[in-house]
């Protein structure tokens, strides 16, 4: 075990998750609680928390420093360490600080994460693997989930001690597996700079707008339920054990799946999918409704595995390091501006918010269509924009 490189991925999925999963479900609770924040705070927060991910492409330069694997663990211990002091800082500057702070350590983890994950782990077996890390990740967030009855329903323990303790257990858990496995081969040597290819142009466009619809359902689907639901803490804490029971149960399965039906035909039944969620939320009226709606939508977001493996397929194997780090940035770009405008219109009409998600599906679903059904170099779209070049644009 301790040779093989996908194990050590596995791990670090599964404290990222165990860690990520109690800041995020305690946030909204938290933040109304004790910051008494409104939907311009939160969209504000949201915003900050996104810097990082739109600054990912610098993790390409602190490569040039440190080997990849390294910068992962470090980026995870950061993600720990924001993640612990949060509970100290209840006013708004101060979550507005260890927000960040823990955002750094994710943005960078996951970044980096992604491209060892390309390298690592065979072509073939890419979209069942990320599926069994879904799985793991399920796994550690229901972990998450069960420290937050324990601790803060059974113990009756604060907010404060909650945060403290997982963030410390994550961390020690970084520093366990640091030393625990050896530094493997990377394989290709990468490239260490921003690198843009025209031939790239659809996974660059695909990531975009999974960003700007993939934050209209982290911020404000989770806060509808609180704001306009009167979910309490232990009912979005159930509703997350909910979602990582059936990622658990199904994650695996949606991986195998993508790699039987194809990246083109995963992102199609995704997309409809989640045009028909979006369109729902604005119209929703029933507590129990919003919430199947949510498991819904978190089970679809699973099938954006096809992403990952169509960007896998049409790569050039040197190429992987830079371009996860500028995809990210990509990813991050709409997801800087989204939350904080969307939280003030929020205010006045929270349903257009949510149509204008269904919007950013529908432009996401006219270009899964144009993902060839066997994707490879020098095959990267189906029918519009082909760079016919033999250079490495």
């Amino acid at each position: 075990m301790r040779n093989e490189p996908q194990k050590l991925l596995l791990w670090m999925t599964f404290i990222m998750s165990l860690v990520f999963a109690v800041w995020q479900a305690l946030l909204n609770n938290f933040v109304i609680e004790r910051a008494q924040f409104t939907g311009a705070e939160i969209g504000i927060l949201q915003s900050l928390r996104e810097v990082p991910g739109f600054l990912a492409f610098t993790a390409i330069f602190v490569l040039l420093l440190i080997r990849e694997q390294a910068f992962a663990l470090l980026s995870l211990a950061i993600l720990c360490i924001g993640v612990a002091i949060t509970g100290f800082f209840p006013q708004v500057l101060g979550l507005y600080i260890t927000t960040v702070l823990m955002s750094v350590g994710f943005h960078y983890f996951e970044t980096v994460n992604q491209s060892l994950t390309l390298q690592w782990v065979e072509k073939k077996d890419t979209a069942a693997f990320m599926g069994k890390a879904l799985a793991w990740r399920s796994a550690a967030a229901l972990g998450g989930y069960a420290s937050i009855w324990l601790i803060m329903s059974w113990l009756k323990l604060d907010y404060q001690w909650m945060y403290a303790i997982i963030g410390t257990l994550g961390l020690l858990m970084v520093l366990s597996i640091s030393y625990y496995f050896p530094n493997f081969n990377q394989g290709e040597m990468q490239h260490k700079k921003i690198i843009l290819r025209k031939r790239y142009w659809l996974y660059y466009l695909l990531t975009f707008f999974s960003g700007a619809r993939r934050q209209i359902f982290m911020v404000f689907a989770g806060f509808m339920m609180v704001e306009k639901f009167g979910y309490s803490i232990t009912q979005i804490t159930s509703l997350f054990l909910i979602n990582y029971v059936v990622n658990l149960l199904f994650a695996p399965t949606i991986g195998r799946f993508i790699g039987r039906i194809g990246e083109r035909n995963a992102l199609t039944i995704e997309y409809v999918g989640l045009i028909a969620v979006f369109v729902s939320y604005a119209l929703v009226e029933q507590a129990q409704l919003a919430a199947a709606l949510y498991v819904i939508d978190h089970l679809l977001f699973a099938m954006a595995i096809a992403m990952k493996t169509y960007f896998q397929k049409i790569a050039d194997p040197k190429d992987i390091a830079a371009t996860m780090s500028v995809s990210f940035t990509i990813n991050h770009i709409a997801a800087v501006v989204i939350p904080a405008l969307l939280g003030f219109l929020w205010l006045t009409s929270p349903q257009l918010v949510f149509y204008i998600g269904a919007g950013f599906a529908c432009c996401s679903l006219i270009l899964a269509l144009n993902v060839p059904r066997h994707p490879e170099q020098g095959i990267e779209v189906a029918y519009f924009g082909k760079v016919t070049s033999n250079t490495t644009s």
